[in-house]
């Protein structure tokens, strides 16, 4: 079932699922499987694609465009937990325990999904259980993810962990490389400040000191990285 674009984009973005992250152990076969039974949405800027606490009864994979992973703090600020780029899967930790959503997603940009239902999912898991190792990679990755985001803000300095987050949040083809174009992150300051764990001013004041050394170009919310190795530097990613 596809919802709101062509059928030669189906097959498109079916081509693309079957090659994110996810799925990349599965077989040639075992993909063609899972991936037939996806259906594709199309979501305009600012549509909301699911909200904390509702049913957890599907998994999402990003075909093109944006999607921004938030939460509210407890005065009510949002806070970015991720941006996904195309071929980043989310969605799939209350897919598997069937309980609510824990977190809000949002297109940041236009964008096309690929859904894939809990009861497709578990079906073909259950018929399929080598395919299991794929999954219990990607959940491990996340807990990576949220790990080093812990202990970034709790022992780096500012400068570096700002541009660790960037550099993370700059959009990557799906075979994992840096985006040929110059990347660009749709992010405020105080977002980025969320993040990081740090003020709105603080963060202000790096960034616009990155600019002046030509690193990168700020316009209202939109950072554009114009000087990767110099930033991965920075991170201490060289």
């Amino acid at each position: 079932m596809v919802e709101g674009i062509s059928r030669s984009a189906q097959e498109e973005a079916r081509k693309l699922l079957a090659d994110c992250t996810l799925f990349r152990g599965l077989s040639a076969d075992q993909r063609k499987i899972l991936v037939a039974r996806a259906r594709v949405r199309a979501f305009s800027t600012g549509d909301v694609i699911f909200l904390m606490g509702s049913p957890g009864d599907s998994m999402m994979a990003v075909l093109n465009g944006n999607v921004r992973i938030s939460t509210a703090s407890s005065e009510g600020k949002e806070i970015v937990l991720a941006i996904m780029h195309p071929g980043d899967v989310f969605g799939e930790i209350a897919l598997l325990d069937g309980k609510g959503r824990t977190a809000d997603a949002k297109a940041m940009t236009a964008c096309n999904l690929a859904i894939l239902e809990r009861r497709d999912v578990l079906s073909f898991f259950e018929h399929h259980p080598g395919a299991w190792l794929g999954l219990v990679q990607v959940l491990c990755q996340r807990l990576r993810f949220s790990t080093e985001q812990l202990t970034e803000v709790a022992l780096l300095d500012l400068p570096m962990r700002l541009a660790k987050t960037l550099l993370r949040m700059a959009p990557v083809g799906l075979d994992g490389q840096p985006a040929r174009s110059a990347p660009k992150i749709h992010l405020s300051q105080r977002e980025l400040g969320n993040i990081v764990g740090a003020t709105r001013e603080s963060v202000n004041k790096c960034l616009r000191e990155w600019q002046h050394s030509g690193m990168i170009k700020i316009e209202d919310n939109l950072i554009t990285i114009k000087n990767r190795p110099a930033l991965e530097t920075l991170a201490e990613l060289d």
